[in-house]
């Protein structure tokens, strides 16, 4: 278990010392969401995924960092997933656009019958925003290239703050 802490600390100062320089470049919180679908990690059977997330963005600008927390169970292997990714957009706020990212994560694993381990992970996204009255929609594609490659079909809602 004291990996497992190491891991998420080591996360935490990861993201904060991203997270830092960008609110000083104009960076700032402006939408929170979730997403659920369907994941098929390496080695096991696909299942469900869920995720939170929040969204910090620049006024004008078409990249967005992304912090979220994602979380999956199957085969007596269950996955808790740290991550820092960002995105770019191709068409302005208020229209429908495909979008590209990726990020780095952690695949924290607890196992039913004991043990736990930690393996980072490299993260590609590619997606759809379709935009709503408060919100955003999206529908996304994710691989992680990891010890245990996952492949996953997601969509949610980011709801905005301003």
């Amino acid at each position: 278990m004291s990996k497992r802490i190491l891991a998420v600390l080591s996360f935490a100062t990861l993201v904060t010392t991203a997270a830092v320089p960008a609110l000083g470049a104009g960076y700032g919180v402006t939408g929170f969401g979730g997403k659920i679908g369907y994941t098929t990690p390496e080695n096991l059977d696909g299942t469900t995924i869920v995720s939170g997330h929040a969204e910090l963005e620049r006024a004008g600008s078409a990249l967005h960092l992304l912090p979220s927390l994602s979380y999956w169970n199957t085969n007596g292997v269950s996955d808790v997933n740290p991550n820092l990714d960002v995105y770019y957009h191709f068409a302005p706020e208020g229209q429908a656009t495909p979008y590209v990212g990726g990020g780095f994560g952690l695949n924290l694993y607890g196992r039913e019958r004991g043990g736990s381990e930690t393996h980072p992970g490299i993260n590609l996204i590619a997606g759809l925003r379709i935009p709503g009255p408060s919100s955003h929609y999206f529908v996304e594609s994710r691989y992680m290239a990891s010890d245990r490659a996952q492949f996953s079909v997601v969509g949610g809602v980011t709801m905005h703050l301003h």
